[in-house]
């Protein structure tokens, strides 16, 4: 079962390989794509049932031992969000099959698809912090193809700032690892944990701390780093706004949480504080942003800043209720925004705009359609006993625990703001008079709900069997808490 670490990642390569030579077979495209997605979700199911069993899994590639070669790790937070990330690519692409036009499906649609997820799960498993640069560079590369594949005006606009930006924090990255490795003198992130506390340089490590910050804030999306998500996440269809809302910035969070956790924890009065700081204007502006716009698309956008904000706020008071709510909310987001915008973009199909002060009424002819949105939009906002409930509620008690009251009060009052933004779209879109929207037969949605309605139902199931959840998600942020778990497990110390 050693193997089972690189099955995520080997299965969508393989996959994208045979899919590239498949250009002009749609249908054959879409059945390998469902195939190998529908594997990876097998294979991290699987995983997270043996990292609950066995405890933190690793593999050494090329039987070099750590921490001298590049090693494959999966503790339970790795494992859950490749579980994550598998469950909404199989509903994207399913979702896709209706939504993307075949020009975009023979234009290497779906071997994009599978090499963004071989970044992405390669990202969440690698224990190399170089290997992670690799992988992040993987997915980026996939995600520059996806927002141009169409070749619309806004979308080659929006790619040119997407690119600039995202090589910009690529190359901080090598000088962030170059330096990190010049004081350490390793590449394994156990490894380099357990130099760090060796070393006596805590100003550097500071310096460092804070160009890593720098490095996945840009690729997460904190202030003032936020500047290009809003336009590059509006501007191609809606399963590519999914994959990039629910898995593009998460990879950037994700890396904060385990180097902030595993690399910069022996002297938080600075770094923490100062990611505490930072998360707390990344919601105020975000929910603003949120509450000004009437276009559906830029509302569920400016809402990814405000959970970025607040994940990353919980990470920042670094206790173990914070980093436990964080863990959770972190995977609750992932599917949730991915409904979202599946169901905009359904919305959109229907009535040819994201404007919802253009149609009212919609749920009279789209019952199904009506009611999902206003379950994922309660979800969202952390209305218990839904899936951003538990989350949210762990990461305000961790503010509390720290003493910092106006931070978690901000963290709370988020969620007025996420709830106000978006049932203004139930409100007026969804009621009012039926006849400001028509039933259009001939578009037949309801094989584009059916993975929608997954994902509601993994949201719902999320929230409502959140004790049983909480066992994973308790294993999964005990690495975090405590460090010697994942060094012991990956160095192979007694």
């Amino acid at each position: 079962m050693i193997n089972l670490l690189i099955l995520p990642i080997i299965i969508p390569f393989v996959a994208a390989v045979l899919l590239i030579f498949l250009k002009k077979n749609v249908v054959l495209q879409r059945w390998i794509s469902t195939i190998a997605a529908a594997g990876v979700l097998a294979a991290s199911i699987t995983l997270v049932h043996t990292v609950y069993n066995e405890g933190i899994q690793t593999l050494d590639l090329g039987s070099w031992k750590a921490p001298f070669g590049i090693t494959l790790v999966s503790d339970m937070l790795s494992a859950l969000l490749v579980t994550a990330t598998s469950l909404i690519t199989l509903c994207c692409i399913l979702f896709s099959f209706r939504s993307i036009r075949k020009e975009r499906e023979r234009n290497f649609y779906y071997p994009v698809v599978q090499f963004l997820v071989v970044g992405v799960n390669g990202a969440f498993t690698t224990g190399d912090i170089f290997n992670m640069f690799v992988f992040f560079e993987v997915m980026l590369m996939s995600s520059y193809v996806l927002l141009v594949i169409g070749g619309t005006k806004i979308q080659l606009r929006e790619s040119i700032k997407y690119i600039l930006v995202n090589i910009t924090s690529s190359a901080l990255f090598v000088i962030a690892v170059a330096y990190l490795y010049s004081i350490v003198g390793t590449l394994n992130m156990a490894h380099i944990s357990q130099r760090i506390a060796e070393v006596d340089q805590p100003a550097i490590l500071t310096v460092l701390a804070v160009l890593f910050l720098i490095v996945f804030g840009l690729k997460g999306a904190i202030f003032p780093l936020f500047f290009w998500l809003p336009g590059s996440y509006y501007a191609p269809p809606a399963p590519i706004m999914a994959l990039f809302g629910a898995l593009l910035t998460k990879v950037g969070i994700y890396s904060i949480l385990r180097t902030y956790t595993l690399f910069f924890y022996h002297d938080i009065g600075f770094t923490h504080e100062l990611l505490s700081i930072l998360s707390l204007v990344t919601i105020i502006l975000g929910s603003i942003a949120a509450i000004a716009y009437k276009d559906m698309k830029k509302i569920v956008i400016y809402n990814i800043i405000i959970a970025i904000g607040v994940i990353t706020y919980g990470i920042g008071a670094m206790n173990a209720d914070a980093l436990t709510g964080s863990v959770f909310y972190l995977i609750h987001d992932m599917i949730i925004k991915a409904v979202l915008f599946l169901l905009v973009g359904v919305i959109i199909l229907i009535t040819g705009s994201s404007n919802y002060t253009k149609f009212s009424g919609l749920i009279k002819h789209y019952p199904l359609l009506g009611w999902s949105f206003f379950i994922s939009v309660l979800a969202l906002a952390g209305i218990p006993p839904l899936s951003g409930f538990v989350g949210k509620i762990l990461i305000v008690n961790g503010g509390f625990s720290n003493g910092d009251l106006v931070g978690a009060l901000i963290v709370l009052m988020s969620s007025l703001f996420v709830l106000y933004s978006l049932m203004r779209v139930f409100i007026n879109g969804f009621w009012g008079d039926p006849a400001g929207s028509v039933k259009k037969p001939e578009l037949k949605i309801g094989s584009m709900l059916f993975p929608i309605i997954i994902l509601v139902i993994s949201a719902i199931s999320y929230g409502v069997f959140s004790e049983w959840m909480n066992m994973y998600i308790a294993q999964a942020a005990e690495a975090l808490i405590d460090p010697t778990v994942y060094i012991d497990a990956v160095l192979g110390n007694p």
